[in-house]
């Protein structure tokens, strides 16, 4: 072979392995595939200029407040849904327990084998939601909110992640995972939109900034 060919040969081994490197990174994690897809950008904007600022008060907050994990379907209960939804290739026993799969936690970019590595984030947390609304509702609708399937407000993370966030709101708290943030943002704007919560004037703020750069 001369080493012009050999050179060529070289040079479309190289291009076809930087191909194949770019379809791994497409095909690998994405950011957004557990959450259900929240409003857009431009939406969560004008959903937030409609929010009510006030201020937060913390009086009576109690967790078993919020009834959750609820069953949701034969033995399978919220957390086990959502860690079925959320995983790659998970097995269920017939409690309907993950006992394999893979999760990979949007907020840190880490990659779990293990459910018991992983919380179920309540995106709006319980406390931030009796703060700014919720201290007023029935107990059905703080079940509801508790245990939402349908809005982007339960996702499975990497449980000290998630421990870390605790009741902080956007103002105090935001993924290490940058390119999530626009997702995370929009995602908690729909939900307060939803359920009629209000806004502190730090929490828009940074509400404001963050979908400002969406």
């Amino acid at each position: 072979m001369s080493k012009f060919y050999a050179r060529r040969r070289l040079s479309i081994l190289g291009a076809l392995t930087a191909l194949i490197a770019s379809v791994a990174v497409l095909n690998g994690p994405t950011a957004s595939a557990a959450l259900p897809t929240p409003v857009s950008a431009a939406t969560a904007r004008t959903y937030l200029a409609s929010l009510t600022v006030a201020t937060e008060s913390r009086t009576g907050y109690d967790r078993d407040l919020f009834p959750h994990w609820i069953t949701q379907s034969g033995t399978c209960n919220t957390r086990e849904v959502v860690l079925k939804r959320d995983g790659t290739n998970v097995v269920q026993d017939s409690a309907c327990a993950a006992t394999s799969g893979s999760w990979y936690s949007v907020y840190d970019g880490a990659t779990w084998t293990a459910a018991s590595d992983l919380d179920i984030d309540h995106l709006v947390p319980l406390a931030e939601a009796w703060d700014s609304g919720a201290s007023a509702w029935t107990t059905a609708r703080r079940q509801a909110f508790a245990n939402d399937l349908t809005r982007p407000q339960l996702i499975a993370v990497t449980d000290n992640v998630n421990q870390a966030k605790g009741d902080q709101d956007p103002a105090t708290w935001m993924p290490s995972v940058t390119s999530y943030r626009c997702t995370y943002v929009r995602a908690w704007v729909q939900v307060k939109y939803y359920y009629g919560l209000s806004v502190d004037s730090a929490e828009k703020s940074a509400l404001t900034s963050y979908l400002a750069n969406c």
